[in-house]
């Protein structure tokens, strides 16, 4: 497979430093990397695009690198940020990094082949290096000029108020010189001569191969790679959801949660979503974009790109979970076959609402839907007795009627009630 051709027609490919894609045909197998920062304990949605960088390195014939910031992550990287962000104590630090290195394992091979994925810390080569000593052997190869040239680093000289910038402490300053270290470190002791990473990282990465040039007399040569920012086709930044970051973690952000996540794509975002976090083949992604034009409303880009990645972040058994969970809530399914996590994550943008154990025998279904439940679901008996005459009220996804007592609706789990009002209005009672 021809790397730059590949990502070229998934739409990854951003710039790349002159030579790179004869040194990649030329030099088989390369090793290149890209650098993860810890400061979660895990990575998300933006993180996998560049993941996909190396998932395309290693299967273009190269050896992949993941470096995790042990080090770096203790300070922060300014690159697109308007503020310094909070520093982490080493102990949180590596708890991350386990983590990260964990969900890596399922994207990239880990074995002893000269293809071999594997991970460093960039803290094992940082912790016994004098500050001193990083002056005189490191800091005097780069000039303050050169340095403050970076846009990274103009965005935040300034600190004006119209860019929305805090300035730049000297301890941001220092990154890209740290990161250009870990690319000499890496050159020197692993044979690295590729450095690859998002679009904004592109001035630390050119930092890096100058400090190669520069450290080794003028004889060192390596290269650098930029893949694009994921961005919607209305130019803002993909990777949150309603309620925040997607994370890759499933006790961050569950399985059901991130199915959803992708399944609610754009149709204009899903095309180029599909190239970039699946590795479906062209001739594939071509097929299944015919058929989705023809009937749009069956969402057929969609449901593949969210199988696609939630089986390889969550794996089989968690993606056949999450579809079932879909299909009950869009398909009529049975309520009963979800688990209480997997409920609570159907219902998460629904009213939740309390009732006592004591007033199902004490109600029937209108009053419990209006007076138990303090009004919020029908304002009177009245209202709700209308409605479910009517028959547009369901409780656990059977037709209410006014006759019919609170306590002959089976629960759910022993303690749940969905009610449903009309086609759209759902309420997650919890008996307690």
């Amino acid at each position: 497979m021809d790397l730059i051709e590949e990502l070229r027609w998934r739409g990854m490919f951003h710039d790349m430093m002159p030579g790179t894609d004869e040194h990649l045909r030329q030099n088989a197998p390369i090793t290149g990397y890209i650098g993860f920062d810890p400061t979660a304990p895990s990575l998300h949605i933006g993180n996998l695009a560049t993941i996909m960088l190396l998932v395309h390195l290693q299967r273009a014939g190269h050896r992949p690198l993941a470096l995790v910031g042990g080090a770096t992550g203790m300070i922060g990287d300014p690159s697109g940020k308007s503020a310094e962000r909070n520093l982490l104590d080493e102990e949180a630090l590596r708890r991350n990094q386990a983590g990260i290195r964990a969900q890596l394992e399922k994207f990239l091979v880990f074995d002893d082949s000269p293809t071999g994925a594997r991970v460093v810390n960039n803290y094992d080569w940082f912790k016994e290096f004098g500050f001193l000593q990083f002056l005189r052997e490191v800091g005097k190869h780069l000039t303050v000029n050169y340095m403050m040239a970076k846009d990274s680093v103009k965005r935040r000289i300034s600190g004006n108020e119209e860019s929305g910038a805090e300035g730049l402490s000297y301890t941001e300053f220092s990154y890209q010189l740290l990161q250009g270290y870990d690319f000499f470190h890496l050159y020197k002791e692993l044979g690295t001569t590729l450095q690859m990473g998002a679009s904004d990282q592109w001035g630390n990465i050119t930092t890096g191969t100058e400090l190669i040039r520069r450290m080794s007399g003028g004889e060192g040569k390596a290269y650098a790679l930029t893949g694009q920012l994921i961005t919607k086709a209305d130019g803002t930044k993909y990777g949150k959801s309603e309620t925040g970051t997607v994370w890759l973690d499933g006790s961050m952000t569950s399985p059901y949660q991130f199915y959803q996540f992708f399944l609610n794509a754009a149709d204009a975002d899903v095309p180029r979503l599909i190239r970039v976090f699946t590795l479906l083949p062209q001739a594939e992604i071509e097929a299944l974009e015919a058929e989705h034009a023809q009937a749009p409303h069956l969402r057929t880009l969609q449901k593949a790109l969210a199988k696609d990645v939630t089986i390889r972040v969550h794996g089989e058994a968690a993606f056949e979970a999450a579809l079932s969970a879909s299909q009950v809530l869009f398909g009529g399914g049975d309520l009963a076959t979800l688990d209480e996590a997997t409920l609570l994550d159907v219902f998460a943008g629904v009213p939740r609402l309390e009732v006592p154990r004591a007033s199902l025998a004490e109600q029937n279904v209108i009053g419990l839907l209006s007076e138990a439940t303090n009004g919020v679901i029908f304002s009177s008996k009245g209202e709700a007795r209308k409605m479910i005459q009517g028959g547009g009220v369901s409780v656990n996804r059977t037709k209410a009627t006014p006759e019919q007592q609170a306590i002959e609706v089976p629960l759910l789990l022993d303690q749940y009630m969905v009610a449903q009002k009309g086609k759209k209005n759902y309420y997650l009672i919890k008996v307690v």
